[in-house]
């Protein structure tokens, strides 16, 4: 579209979609852009439905943004700073709203526990300081799609119970499995190479997880699931299941009746940018206060000296000034 097309959109009944995911190595069976094309369908589809529902509403579907981080390193992986990530979509959507659109949505198909804190922080800083609406539920439907909680509902758009031993292998998926080869199955069968038949699963305990790299070492191939059991019949009932509850959350966020930060990922709290520094200058300040505390009070129990403090009281200029957050200097995040 061209500027002046653009400018003539009506921007109460415009919502623009960003779609946004890294390119990233998923095993030897799988192309790198998975999340880059799952994440341009759910934003297609997304487009789709929303102007089904809306008809005098318009739907913008921006170029794909090839960035993320938190990925797995190997040939073909593009990993950008969590910073960064957070940043451009922060000046991508500021950008936006100076223009006056007021509803950005992101859709996104990786889940690094990083990347998707920085879509939610950009969408709150975005959100805050220009007085507009833009969410990222990806992170609450991911956590919630991963943790089973919508089993029940694939069951029933699949149109059969899932077997006991198909529970299990869904619940050891992450990277690469059954799911997202299920996807590519179903969207770019030409892209997924035939040997997925063979592979053998590959299970990983919630302490291997914490490893950087994990899927990598030790031998791995880069995957993490079983790629084996992927049928596109299932990536069908999944995506529809996904894209029912997308359209809830959306439809909910431009009525107003759902905020962005109400449906945000349990990783929000401990993978913001810079938390863990921050956090861990905050614990280094207590204790570094609690050693000079007790070096202070140890000193004054053994001094015999009467009369009235010299530079060790409270007020005295001897009492070294702990920066509450033991960083000093500059505090900016």
């Amino acid at each position: 579209m061209s500027s002046p097309a653009l400018d003539a959109l009506d921007r109460a009944r415009t919502a623009v979609i960003l779609t946004v995911s890294p390119l990233e190595e998923h095993g030897p069976h799988l192309p790198v852009g998975v999340d880059a094309i799952a994440a341009r369908y759910f934003a297609e589809t997304l487009g789709k439905r929303l102007a089904g529902a809306r008809p005098d509403w318009s739907v913008l579907l921006a170029p794909t943004l090839h960035i993320g981080s938190f990925t797995f390193e190997a040939a073909g992986t593009v990993s950008v700073r969590q910073r960064v990530v957070r940043d451009t979509l922060v000046d991508y959507g500021g950008s936006l709203a100076r223009a006056g659109f007021r509803y950005i949505l992101i859709a996104n198909g990786h889940g690094g526990p990083g990347h998707l804190t920085a879509l939610e922080e950009a969408a709150a800083i975005v959100s805050r300081r220009h007085r507009v609406t833009m969410a990222s539920f990806t992170g609450h439907l991911a956590w919630q799609f991963l943790r089973g909680r919508y089993l029940e509902k694939i069951e029933a758009a699949l149109g059969r119970p899932l077997s006991d031993d198909e529970r299990t292998a869904f619940a050891e998926d992450a990277h690469g499995g059954w799911w997202e080869t299920s996807l590519m199955l179903l969207l770019r069968p030409d892209l997924v190479d035939d040997s997925y038949r063979t592979l053998p699963p590959a299970r990983y305990s919630l302490a291997d997880r914490v490893v950087p790299n994990y899927p990598l070492r030790n031998g791995g191939r880069g995957y993490v699931g079983h790629p084996a059991l992927a049928d596109p019949a299932f990536a069908t009932a999944a995506t529809d299941v996904l894209m029912a509850e997308t359209m809830e959350l959306v439809e909910g966020l431009l009525d107003g009746s759902i905020r962005p930060d109400e449906r945000r990922s349990p990783f929000f709290p401990f993978f913001r940018t810079g938390f863990w520094p921050v956090a861990l200058g905050a614990t280094a300040g207590l204790a570094l206060g609690a050693v000079t505390y007790l070096t202070l009070a140890a000193f004054g129990r053994g001094s015999t000296r009467r009369g009235p403090s010299r530079g060790w009281g409270p007020a005295g200029r001897g009492v070294p000034t702990i920066d509450p957050d033991g960083r000093g200097g500059d505090h900016r995040a």
